[in-house]
């Protein structure tokens, strides 16, 4: 096997003694990810965000975890109502997602697409690539974040064969590009 032109076996890697906090998101730029709308809605009121810090946690039971700054506008609705919805998205949501990423009010994000309550009561977005209805089981304090463990109660899966990721600080789509 030729390595020529390519060839990365002697080239050191470069190492930050200390991992400052510019590096770390340097690094975790390059760490890319789908693209969710994570929403709740309860007696705390509606709300939504933007997110790629999701995870799967086990299947028995079917859990997942949500990553939530605490100084985030939406963490008091998500937190006081105890249910979340992971919304999964197509390209074609990337303006949704610009738009739950910013300071857009709560109506307006939401007027922005269709949307109907899964079991738990979170909001499900009609026309995801996989929709995941969740109760909040746990939430656990890590610096600046809350990470919120989520039992799934239904899942919603769409017919949609391509996603919305993002990397490098930006979306690109993924998916029907393979054989």
């Amino acid at each position: 096997m030729s390595h020529e032109g390519n060839d990365t076996r002697n080239v050191e890697p470069i190492v930050t003694p200390l991992v400052t906090k510019e590096a770390y998101r340097n690094g975790m730029a390059k760490l890319g990810a789908a693209v969710s709308i994570v929403t709740t809605d309860g007696p705390a009121g509606k709300a939504g965000f933007t997110a790629s810090a999701i995870c799967s946690v086990t299947d028995t039971p079917p859990t997942l975890l949500v990553c939530l700054n605490r100084a985030a506008s939406v963490y008091d609705a998500v937190s006081k109502n105890g249910v979340v919805a992971v919304n999964t998205l197509a390209p074609q949501h990337q303006s949704l997602a610009s738009l739950f990423g910013g300071k857009t009010p709560v109506d307006e994000r939401f007027a922005a697409a269709n949307w109907f309550h899964g079991e738990s009561g979170a909001l499900l977005l009609e026309g995801a690539v996989v929709s995941f209805d969740c109760r909040v089981a746990r939430l656990t304090d890590v610096g600046s974040h809350s990470v919120l463990f989520c039992e799934v109660v239904g899942v919603a899966d769409g017919t949609l064969a391509s996603g919305l990721f993002y990397f490098d600080r930006a979306y690109c789509a993924i998916g029907d590009m393979l054989d």
